[in-house]
């Protein structure tokens, strides 16, 4: 099942990838059953807060009428920045599946361990490295043709 929705994750992803974006991907699972999916939009949004998880989050709440999802998971391809890892804990996700690590920014370990630190409110069950290896390719063939400044090439994922 954790396959199942991560596999949606990547769709997105890939959606966010072929739009130019970061290619990142997040949904939110209450039940057994996708309530909100979601991509970084940060281009074309020119909006900082435009990543996969916040859009998610406020989708969920949008489509639950409670800012509470507590009785929900977050399925996302890369790890939680700060920024996503102090969303899910204030919107009090249940367990959060991620797939690649991010060593620079991840805030469930990799960094710093947001998601579990005991001085919030809430802190958050979290599973890394699921499909991690389509995960992480995504985003590094991402950034590779972006340093090269070619245009995308993607049939190495």
């Amino acid at each position: 099942m954790v396959e199942k929705f991560m596999k949606q994750a990547v769709k997105e992803a890939i959606k966010a990838r072929d739009k130019d974006e970061v290619p990142i991907g997040a949904v939110i699972v209450q039940n057994g059953k996708i309530i909100a999916r979601a991509h970084n939009l940060m281009e074309k949004t020119q909006m900082a807060t435009a990543h996969a998880e916040i859009l998610a989050i406020n989708k969920a709440c949008k489509k639950t009428g409670s800012w509470r999802l507590d009785d929900c998971e977050l399925y996302v391809t890369i790890e939680p920045c700060a920024m996503c890892a102090g969303a899910i804990a204030n919107a009090r996700i249940k367990k959060v599946y991620f797939g690649a690590y991010e060593s620079k920014s991840g805030c469930a370990e990799s960094k710093y361990p947001v998601l579990t630190d005991s001085g919030l409110n809430h802190t958050v069950e979290y599973l890394g490295g699921i499909e991690l290896e389509i995960c992480a390719n995504i985003i590094k063939n991402y950034f590779k043709s972006k340093r090269k400044g070619k245009s995308l090439d993607y049939s190495q994922e």
